[in-house]
């Protein structure tokens, strides 16, 4: 079987490179030419497996549907995961058009190579919890109503319907994974659930001295982004393309993110954060919560990470990161490139 993911540079990119070669997989990923490509998040892998063919990374923009087309010939992958975007939501209000191109145009123009080239390939679409909006306290489901409120937001719900119509249009297995927040200890630094625990393992080794956050109110349903790669799998393998929603069903506050993070080093967060305007979205989302019921009943998947061991597998990843970084700040061989630093 040979897979080509988009976005495997990413948080779920890594995590579900990791789990298709446990699979036996042939992968196949996309990245952008820059001179700035980061590949961290997979170097172990791609230096283990990029000499045998197991794993191979490939130079593509999505919004270049030639290159696309091509690339999907060539290499003639089984199922293609689209998970590039512009992720972060707030960034989308800053960069409206290149957030929209990529999140609208580059899921077009593999839908339609696709189409083009082989019906058979199966599609993953990466959907968002972010498209209902947060208008609601009820648990979301495959049924409820989007309200996008934001860019990015907004190209998902476009790619959404997308993927919907070249299903019933064309036959093609196309699926769209509605995924609630999940984390992980690679996780972007500027999401909020990550900020927090680098601040944590900072904080602890005396490296920084406050955390700066927008709307401490706002309510996710956070999950860890291993257990969710796994549900995007079952569903390309499900035998009619539909649906699904991946979540945990469970509400927790950023107040109660601080709260599980700042407990693991015996500290009370009110004595470190501090909220600024600046980092208020300019329309907010206050309230997320999924019902994966679907998933579990159909694919039967559900999540085997729990919140706290999520915060905790976090923070020590973190803890870990900062003292590494606290030994090289005392010899001088880097600078501390975050917020609030502590002048040694």
């Amino acid at each position: 079987m040979k897979a080509l993911i988009t976005g495997i540079t990413g948080q779920d990119g890594a995590y579900l490179t990791r789990l298709l070669i446990e699979k036996g997989y042939e992968v196949h990923g996309t990245i952008r030419r820059s001179s700035t490509v980061n590949t961290k998040r997979i170097d172990d892998i791609l230096s283990k497996y990029e000499k045998t063919g197991g794993l191979t990374l490939h130079y593509s923009d999505l919004l270049d549907s030639a290159s696309t087309s091509s690339l999907i010939n060539n290499i003639t992958p089984d199922e293609v995961y689209n998970l590039a975007a512009q992720s972060h939501v707030a960034v989308s209000f800053e960069n409206p058009v290149y957030t929209t191109q990529v999140g609208t145009l580059g899921s077009v123009s593999i839908l339609e190579a696709i189409r083009s080239a082989n019906k058979d390939i199966k599609y993953y679409q990466a959907s968002s919890s972010e498209m209902y909006g947060g208008n609601s306290k009820d648990k979301l489901n495959e049924d409820s109503k989007f309200s996008p409120k934001s860019p990015y937001a907004a190209s998902k719900v476009f790619a959404h319907n997308m993927t919907t119509i070249y299903r019933q249009s064309y036959g093609i297995h196309a699926v769209n994974g509605i995924l609630f927040n999940h984390e992980s200890p690679v996780r972007g630094e500027t999401f909020v659930t990550r900020k927090i625990t680098k601040a944590v393992g900072r904080i602890s080794q005396g490296i920084q001295s406050k955390l700066t956050l927008g709307n401490l109110d706002a309510v996710r349903d956070w999950g860890f982004a291993g257990d969710f790669v796994e549900g995007m799998w079952l569903m390309m393998q499900h035998k009619e393309p539909e649906d699904w929603v991946l979540a945990t069903g469970i509400p927790c506050s950023v107040k109660e993110f601080l709260d599980k993070a700042f407990n693991l080093i015996d500290l009370n967060w009110s004595d470190y954060v501090e909220v600024s305007e600046s980092y208020f979205r300019p329309n907010e989302v206050d309230y997320l919560l999924g019902d994966y019921s679907k998933a579990k009943k159909e694919l039967n998947w559900e999540p085997k990470t729990s919140l706290d061991d999520l915060v905790q597998m976090m923070v020590d990843n973190d803890i870990h990161e900062a003292k590494q970084e606290s030994v090289l700040l005392k010899e001088g061989l880097i600078e501390p490139t975050w917020e609030n630093p502590v002048s040694k």
